[in-house]
């Protein structure tokens, strides 16, 4: 159909100016309804999407033909990468498409005004970007998932010292992808589907705290000269060597606060190590009194004190690390050790006033192997006692618990009236001697308890007998000098001496007679543990303590003990049942 043109009726001749502005007027008016009439398909001749000519067709043609060509054309992954780490993106599965419906938007006619209608009739469409679309749940659920892959911790750079070696690690960049910004990111290169280029993913990036440069300098000023040679320490008079293999299990460098690497000890491990702890734990790790003995009545010391000596972890450390460093002869040390000495020595033993003897007792027992061992065990235990003026001794504290754990076997003592096996048996002879030793010494009882029946080898009310948590043997020193306590056994013997000054010239012993004197009984055990015993009658007796000074008596002590019968026990086996 020709456009119709609208008629112009002739009213009067017209100027050459309104002549040229009307011929202006209809020459515009059909170029419009040229442009008009040769619009007739809404897509421009000449239009393409990715190559696709979709010109002259309808946009229901266009859209099927970018269907089948353009969808097919779309990159089939999508190659990124965080950091150093590299992944692929299925661009189906992070929602990326392309939008046929907005992409054709772009290439029909903008509008029917004349200014755009006619200008069409001047270009051709030329080629058209597509219009992608993100679908954002599949997106952030499959960059969710890349980044799990991607995803990596910063990591600080580091020292670590391994068969006497320096091994250093390389400092990295911490990143984590911003999933949020990576949506966006995608869409270029989808759109571009250039085949081998990597897609470089927005993220938040974290700086390793030690860097490579702090690194450096580390290794250079400490690691290299720690692991360059063994150091030498000396500690209570022990020389010892470490060698860096042995310095490597407990030395360490860590960060401080602001990133730079510092050195670091184990040293309760490095005290532990065989190579330190084998020269170290043969040091005396308790004082040990100067020994001291007789010659004739005077105090001779017969073996020097030893002092203690502690060599602390802190001490260890403080000696090793600045050694790390040196080189040559510089690499030897002292570790600062702390000493204890102890009370008694060779030089101070005349000023505690151990000058002479006080006083010596001696029991003698049967022998037997029980006995043996554990008066022997008692003893080593006791001798060397050192008492301070005012201070008290105990029997107790001094042996210990009669256990097996601290060197004492099973024996025979009095339990309840009668002979037992129980551990420890046997000590009450110690108890005793050291009892006649304190009473002729002439220093104070605190504690002390008789058998419960007499013994015979042991003086008349003059004899004492311990329990482990029930009954002690203690004396306080009042001679207002040191004390000192002298033990010896043999397998039927021992001898308790007491060494410092006497404060009387002599001290004796009176002893009265047996009073209240009581019948034994006979019984019959079936005891499992029961041991025979022979009676014999109990009694009252009082010893008195007399003390002599410049040849008078100047005061008496008495000691009251009360002896229970001992009974007649005669053991028989109980019959065992059939």
């Amino acid at each position: 159909m020709r456009p119709r043109i609208p008629f112009v009726p002739r009213t009067a001749a017209l100027s050459p100016v309104a002549l040229a502005g009307g011929a202006l007027a209809v020459g515009v008016g059909g170029l419009y309804l040229a442009a008009l009439l040769l619009a007739g398909g809404e897509i421009e001749a000449g239009t393409t999407v990715r190559g696709v000519d979709i010109g002259g067709l309808t946009r229901e043609e266009a859209a099927r033909k970018l269907e089948r060509h353009l969808v097919a054309a779309g990159p089939r992954e999508l190659a990124v990468r965080l950091g150093d780490r590299e992944g692929t993106v299925d661009p189906r599965r992070a929602g990326l498409a392309f939008d046929i419906g907005e992409t054709l938007d772009r290439a029909v006619s903008t509008g029917a005004d004349p200014v755009s209608v006619i200008g069409g009739l001047f270009r051709s469409g030329g080629e058209i970007e597509p219009v992608v679309r993100v679908d954002g749940s599949k997106a952030r659920a499959a960059l969710g998932k890349l980044a799990k892959s991607l995803d990596q911790d910063a990591r600080d750079g580091s020292v670590s010292f391994v068969g006497g070696h320096v091994e250093q690690t390389v400092p990295r960049t911490g990143y984590a992808l911003d999933v949020d910004a990576s949506i966006d990111a995608l869409r270029a290169p989808f759109l571009r589907g250039s085949a081998g280029s990597v897609t470089k993913l927005p993220s938040h990036e974290t700086r390793p705290k030690v860097t490579a440069e702090e690194v450096r300098r580390a290794v250079r000023a400490f690691a290299q000269p720690a692991m360059s040679a063994p150091v030498t320490l000396t500690a209570g008079g022990k020389r010892f060597t470490l060698p860096p293999t042995v310095l490597d299990d407990y030395l360490t460098m860590r960060p401080d606060d602001t990133g730079r690497l510092t050195p670091k000890i184990d040293t309760k491990g490095l005290r532990a190590a065989p190579a330190v702890a084998g020269a170290l734990n043969d040091l005396p790790t308790t004082p040990r009194n100067a020994r001291l003995g007789l010659e004739g009545d005077k105090v001779a010391v017969t073996a020097d004190a030893v002092s203690a000596v502690e060599v602390t972890d802190k001490a260890l450390g403080k000696a090793v690390l600045p050694l790390l460093t040196e080189s040559g002869a510089a690499r030897t040390g002292e570790v600062d050790a702390r000493r204890t000495q102890p009370e008694l020595t060779r030089e101070n033993a005349a000023r505690l006033g151990l000058t002479e003897k006080l006083s010596s007792f001696t029991v003698d027992f049967e022998p037997a192997a029980y006995r043996t061992t554990n008066v022997g065990r008692a003893v080593e235990l006791i001798n060397g006692s050192l008492v301070m003026p005012d201070e008290t001794w105990s029997f107790n504290r001094t042996v210990g618990e009669r256990t097996k754990a601290n060197g004492f076997v099973d024996g025979i003592m009095i339990y309840d009236d009668q002979y037992t096996k129980a551990p420890g048996g046997g000590v009450s002879a110690v108890a005793t001697t050291v009892f006649n030793a304190m009473f002729f010494a002439g220093v104070k009882p605190v504690e002390h308890g008789a058998h419960s029946f007499y013994i015979e080898r042991y003086p008349e009310g003059r004899e004492a007998t311990v329990a482990w948590g029930s009954l002690d043997l203690r004396f306080a020193n009042d001679s207002g000098k040191a004390v000192y306590i002298q033990a010896e056994s043999t397998d039927t013997s021992v001898t308790i001496t007491f060494l410092g000054t006497k404060k009387y010239d002599e001290i004796t012993s009176v002893k009265g007679p047996r009073t209240g004197v009581r019948q034994p009984e006979t019984k019959v055990s079936g005891d499992e543990q029961c041991v025979p015993q022979t009676p014999l009658e109990g009694f009252d007796v009082t010893v008195e303590r007399v003390f002599h000074t410049d040849g008078r008596e100047v005061r008496r002590e008495p000691f009251h003990t009360r002896y229970t019968p001992r009974n007649e026990i005669i053991c028989e086996e109980t019959p065992r049942e059939p």
